[in-house]
């Protein structure tokens, strides 16, 4: 319990050692003072039993939320999954899964690892692991299942309102960087790229040699729903496409010694093969790095829709008894000079909420070939297609888990599928649409959200009397529109059931072989590829 006390004081004595040059060191001193003192005092005085370790947690978890979402205070376990995730390998059941309130539900289980093999399908909810009951354990109950490689444990999970059991058995499991990667059928090179560990560029470069042995005249890099990693990466994986000494980005902070260029440093394998990179709203950090200097080098075409623009960089800072401070310490910018990140957490709303940069303050840059860019957070594609967007409702869709679930209903009604022609029907959306009302989904939309923020300035001034009226009348044609929602935006939606489907059956090696001759992005990118004078007309 008191090491735990420590861990704010000693993150604190931390952080005055790094940036007592640039800020007063009395000032810090001082508050370190009041808080240290006005923390004894509230544990020994307050009036009923307090938990020192939890009120500690919880300062700690508002200081930082002062800030942005991605300087947080890491654990020894968060430390290791870290460590993990960067390493591309770690031991456990093989399968994507996540802990929601008294039970762990499996997201995607990994095609021939231990939760495949134990029959654990997408949507199973664990419910017991061992002897321990999952609503019970305090603790994150998804470490019960790590373990040692060769180990087993029982698992007791809900299907469908059945109650299962199953045997699992821990492996080894190596988390690829690169997934899958094909010889589509016009010679067109095919590389997905899901993760940016430390074996990214490794074997994106295996891939591509692969592919060009094979006959591949020109190549598609597919970086949707990648969420990042190492910076490293990004820069190697830039670099077997751009030469030797290119800037592929910058970053910028306060702290001078953050203040960094990185340039490509090693032979590349191939500066001429035609390139199109995918991106889509899921694409960030890493990503948009690789994408952006693309970009801005007109190395290749960068197809989709606009990135998540994550461009603040991270630093582990060692603590004391194995914790680490994920700090923010800089900001990305592309080579021309555009900043990657969306959203302004220092700058807020009325409501404590982050900025995003209206698109009439977007600023203009140059690429290296003079082609006008601009900024406003993450990368503008050069191709834009409305099936790779994400509207608000399909966002809220897919925070709510309705896609996820209705993927579980749909496998479960539709046992025997023939998934190489698989096509979601009008009347498979149909329903979708009224499993979507049953479940009681709803979201608020940006004009409700003004509206309400307008009621209570009425309020305010004793005026919501004289318009609530016709508050409501809006409220209700707002309704109505937000049902049309499921209507307006349904080719975006239904590309996301049918990835969601797809995997059910086919697994996420299926899905990928499922868009070779279903995705429009793809197809897309092989028509600009196989057009020399369309991409040399883009990139000029």
């Amino acid at each position: 319990m008191k090491k735990k006390i420590l861990y704010p004081a000693l993150a604190l004595i931390l952080l005055l050692s790094t940036v007592s040059f640039k800020s007063d060191f009395f000032e810090i001193a001082k508050q370190i003072e009041i808080f240290t003192t006005m923390f004894k005092e509230l544990n020994m005085n307050y009036v009923d039993e307090t938990n020192p370790a939890e009120l500690m947690d919880t300062a700690i978890k508002a200081m930082l939320d002062d800030l942005d979402p991605y300087t947080k205070y890491w654990n020894e376990q968060d430390v290791e999954a870290s460590k993990i995730r960067n390493a591309g390998e770690y031991t456990g059941i093989g399968a994507s899964v996540k802990t929601v309130k008294d039970k762990i539900i499996i997201v995607e289980p990994y095609k021939d690892y231990p939760a495949d093999k134990a029959g654990l399908k997408a949507g199973d909810k664990i419910i017991k692991i061992g002897d321990v009951v999952v609503s019970d354990f305090e603790e994150d109950a998804g470490e019960l299942l790590k373990g040692a490689s060769g180990t087993e444990v029982e698992i007791t999970y809900k299907r469908q309102n059945q109650t299962k059991n199953t045997i699992l058995t821990r492996e080894e499991i190596e988390v690829k960087a690169v997934p899958f990667s094909t010889l589509l059928d016009d010679n067109t090179g095919y590389i997905v790229l899901s993760k940016f560990n430390n074996k990214a560029s490794l074997e994106t470069i295996a891939a591509l040699k692969d592919l060009k042995a094979k006959g591949a005249d020109k190549i598609i890099l597919d970086l949707r729903g990648n969420p990042g990693g190492l910076l490293s990466e990004a820069i190697n994986v830039t670099n077997i496409f751009v030469p030797k000494g290119e800037l592929i980005t910058t970053t910028k902070s306060v702290v001078k010694k953050y203040n960094k260029e990185y340039f490509t440093k090693k032979t590349p394998i191939d500066t001429d093969i035609p390139l199109v990179v995918l991106v889509n709203g899921r694409s960030a950090s890493a990503s948009e790095i690789v994408a952006g200097s693309i970009q801005d080098l007109d190395r290749g075409v960068v197809i989709g829709a606009r990135s998540f623009g994550k461009g603040l960089v991270q630093r582990p800072k060692k603590l004391t008894y194995g914790t680490q401070l994920k700090i923010t310490i800089s900001r990305y910018y592309t080579p021309s000079g555009r900043c990657i990140q969306a959203l302004d957490y220092w700058n807020r709303d009325e409501n404590n909420k982050a900025v995003r940069i209206n698109e009439q303050d977007f600023k203009a840059f140059k690429t290296k070939n003079g082609r006008t860019v601009y900024d406003g957070g993450g990368i503008q594609p050069d191709i834009e297609l409305e099936t790779s967007k994400f509207s608000n409702i399909t966002t809220s869709l897919l925070q709510s888990d309705a896609i996820f679930d209705y993927g579980t209903k749909y496998y479960y009604s539709h046992q025997n599928m023939d998934i190489n022609n698989f096509k979601l029907t009008d009347k498979d959306y149909e329903d979708f649409k009224i499993f979507v009302k049953q479940s009681g989904f709803n979201y608020e939309t940006e004009t409700e959200k003004s509206l309400r923020k307008s009621l209570q300035v009425a309020k305010k001034d004793k005026l919501d009397a004289d318009i609530s009226d016709s508050y409501n009348a809006l409220i209700a044609t707002i309704k109505v529109s937000k049902e049309k929602g499921l209507d307006t935006y349904k080719t975006e939606i239904q590309n996301l059931l049918t990835d969601e489907i797809v995997k059910r059956y086919a697994y996420r090696e299926g899905l990928y072989d499922y868009y070779i001759s279903h995705n429009p992005e793809i197809q897309k990118s092989k028509e600009i590829l196989s057009n020399k004078n369309k991409y040399e007309k883009i990139l000029k």
